[in-house]
């Protein structure tokens, strides 16, 4: 398995693998899928934070931050984070958010927040973002909203925003 940037012409593989991940069969047009690409075109884009899985030259998954605001500071918004369903549980996701996390210590960032399983997301580091004073823009998101502090993290605290495509969902 190889992590790498997101390379221009990935964009049809990595939209593919995100509505895969989230499709159900109630549901197979997510939500998910089109807001990577609202993402590409944000001000809030940041290329060397979009990174794929690639397992024998194929796209098997996907994971990327965007510029986030956390109380007038920089933060990272991550999400979506996906795996192919047929490369889930094979450690996909594990090496992509590791991949991520250093990426972004490396560039000097110093929060990155996400919504998410809080029992997913703990193995990374993540915890309650409210415990460091991260105020989440949807109060009903309560422990689902997270945070995981970066060598950089000086204590900002106060209330987060995330790229714009966000919210619209």
């Amino acid at each position: 398995m190889l992590i790498r940037r997101e390379l221009p012409g990935d964009e049809a593989a990595i939209r593919e693998v995100v509505r895969l991940a989230f499709a159900t069969p109630e549901n197979p047009d997510t939500i998910e899928s089109p807001l990577v690409d609202e993402l590409r075109a944000d001000v809030g884009w940041i290329p060397a934070l979009s990174m794929v899985a690639e397992i024998d030259g194929e796209v098997v998954g996907h994971v990327v931050c965007t510029r986030a605001d956390l109380g007038g500071a920089p933060a990272l918004g991550l999400g979506p984070l996906s795996v192919r369903p047929d490369r889930q549980r094979q450690g996909v996701g594990l090496a992509l958010m590791h991949a991520m996390l250093g990426a972004a210590d490396a560039l000097g960032e110093p929060v990155v927040v996400l919504l998410g399983n809080p029992a997913y997301y703990f193995r990374y580091g993540f915890r309650t973002a409210a415990g460091l004073g991260i105020i989440s823009p949807e109060e009903q998101w309560g422990v689902h909203f997270q945070a995981r502090p970066l060598t950089s993290y000086r204590g900002e605290k106060g209330l987060f925003g995330y790229a714009e495509p966000f919210t619209r969902l």
